[in-house]
């Protein structure tokens, strides 16, 4: 989002330079950080693990509280609700490197197919007749029923009022009903995203089509592929298909570089915490583990594994919003696109849910799971979970402040248990 604020207001180059100034310095630190992790011995003090431990449940609740934070802005409909709740379940039972692009395009192509209402009809159909009713009071009674069944409904017909609001909370208060305007709105010129014209923005998209094309099918296709090459390849299918904010990148950098054992889980946990308190965005968490992948690589240097992080993440997100500013003039005017982002988006949130279990499944690390444990073991990390998601919602508590606190709270721990 800086990026694009900063394109359309002072130009790419400014944009670009903008980037950089946001990123690289939490990049390096994250670089520097992963050279100090990689000299930690196999095996801690017994304190250290609990302040890991302490640690790892804090941020459980820091993405917890991302995820709750992202569902109110995903869900828009009982659609999208359920559609988050599909994307979380369905991403806790199965892992696979193909699972999460599919999950999300199937939740496009679902609300595509929904908005459209091609499948009401067959719908209709399958739903029963109710029987008739002779009598004057169950008639009324069948009138105010059919009512309230049509009255959800009656916000999505076309609003024939011109309005200042596309989006208005219903008289319920539960769900919002979409109204769509008859006139069109109006941007300032300023604002417009003509950095790129329509022509350009579709070059650059179908390029970057065809490269993604190539990386993909030369990852599938070659055996014993250099370190640096599936690195870069799982990072650059990690970037492309990351939709919805950061936490969303976590799950899917746990299953391409955790899961290939690259990484190992303690390191994975231990950096993920860390980074949490750095300021910057999430992605960078890309350079740690690029440079710990490197270092487990007799050929790779650990400074090209932390740039293959940084490109193979980033690189995909630039190319396409670059190429959508060019676009977007021409498609935001489409339904169907509108309807296929909504899906995404709902689906890609459902996936934080998923790091969330999948984090307090391995969180809890010990002399005994140096691999990590579920933090349900002990009480006392779903109180230090439940603090740092309490703490963020409703007081406000920065994300590294809760980071601490949970380091903190696990040493507090390991001096009345332990000690």
């Amino acid at each position: 989002m800086l990026y694009c604020i900063n394109v359309i207001h002072g130009g790419f180059t400014v944009g670009v330079l903008s980037f950089f100034v946001w990123s690289l310095p939490a990049a390096i630190v994250s670089y520097g950080l992963s050279l100090g992790i990689a000299r930690i011995n196999d095996t801690l003090p017994a304190p250290v693990y609990a302040l890991l431990s302490g640690l790892n449940a804090a941020t459980v609740g820091i993405v917890a509280l991302a995820a709750v934070q992202l569902s109110q802005k995903a869900i828009t409909d009982r659609l999208t609700r359920i559609l988050v709740f599909l994307g979380a379940t369905a991403g806790m039972l199965y892992n696979a490197l193909w699972y999460f692009p599919v999950l999300m395009f199937a939740a496009g192509t679902v609300t595509v197919f929904w908005d459209y209402r091609w499948g009401h009809r067959l719908v209709s159909k399958l739903r029963p007749n109710p029987p008739r009713v002779i009598d004057g009071d169950s008639e009324a009674h069948m009138d105010s029923v059919e009512l309230d069944e049509v009255a959800p409904n009656v916000s999505l017909r076309r609003n024939r009022v011109p309005s200042t609001r596309t989006d208005q909370v219903s008289s319920t208060g539960n769900e919002p009903s979409v109204q769509v305007e008859d006139a069109e709105r109006t941007i300032p010129a300023s604002l417009e995203m003509g950095v790129v014209s329509w022509k350009i923005g579709a070059v650059i998209i179908a390029c970057f089509l065809v490269t993604f094309a190539i990386i993909m099918i030369l990852r599938g296709v070659l055996n014993n592929s250099p370190r640096g090459f599936s690195l870069f390849a799982n990072l650059y299918l990690a970037g492309t298909i990351i939709f919805g904010g950061g936490p969303v990148v976590i799950p899917l950098l746990s299953e391409y570089v955790v899961a290939e054992g690259w990484v190992s889980t303690r390191d994975f946990l231990l950096g993920l915490a860390l980074i949490q308190a750095f300021p910057g965005p999430n992605f960078n968490f890309a350079v740690y583990l690029g440079a710990l992948a490197a270092i487990s690589s007799p050929n790779l240097p650990s400074a090209a594994g932390a740039l293959i992080g940084f490109i193979g993440i980033f690189t995909p997100g630039l190319i396409l919003v670059t190429g959508t500013m060019g676009l977007w003039k021409n498609l935001r005017g489409y339904r169907w696109v509108k309807a296929c982002l909504r899906g995404v988006n709902a689906s890609a949130v459902g996936l934080v849910y998923t790091a969330v279990y999948r984090l307090w499944e391995i969180g809890y690390i010990d002399e005994a799971f140096q691999g990590g444990s579920s933090l349900s073991k002990e009480p006392w990390w779903v109180v230090v979970t439940a603090t740092s998601f309490v703490g963020g919602m409703w007081f406000k508590l920065p994300a590294p402040a809760a980071i601490l606190l949970g380091g903190a709270m696990g040493m507090i721990w390991f001096g009345v248990a332990r000690a």
